[in-house]
């Protein structure tokens, strides 16, 4: 699986980006069938409390997952998007079992 992340208007560390690395990557147990995986990060203005916007995308075979959620911090948002793609992933495959 390709992971590409984007962060927009500002520079996301390498900290930050070997998270979400970890996280996403973690996909692949609930469905191998994954192709390209795209981050994308953003500060929602105007500045106060939970401003920071999450988004992954899945490219999947025969399809695609996308979750989107904003947070306190990326790392959290990461986790909420990841939690909702798990489910997500686990209705597709559900979904191409029964065919």
């Amino acid at each position: 699986m390709d992971i590409r992340i984007q962060a927009i208007h500002f520079d996301a560390t390498a900290q930050l980006e070997a998270f979400i690395q970890k996280k996403v990557s973690k996909l692949e147990q609930y469905f191998d069938g994954i192709i390209l995986a795209e981050v994308t990060l953003k500060v929602v203005k105007p500045e106060s409390a939970k401003n920071k916007e999450a988004a992954v995308h899945l490219k999947i075979k025969n399809g695609d997952c996308f979750a989107e959620k904003i947070n306190d911090t990326f790392e959290a948002s990461i986790d909420e998007c990841v939690e909702a793609l798990e489910k997500q992933l686990v209705k597709f495959k559900e979904k191409i079992r029964a065919k």
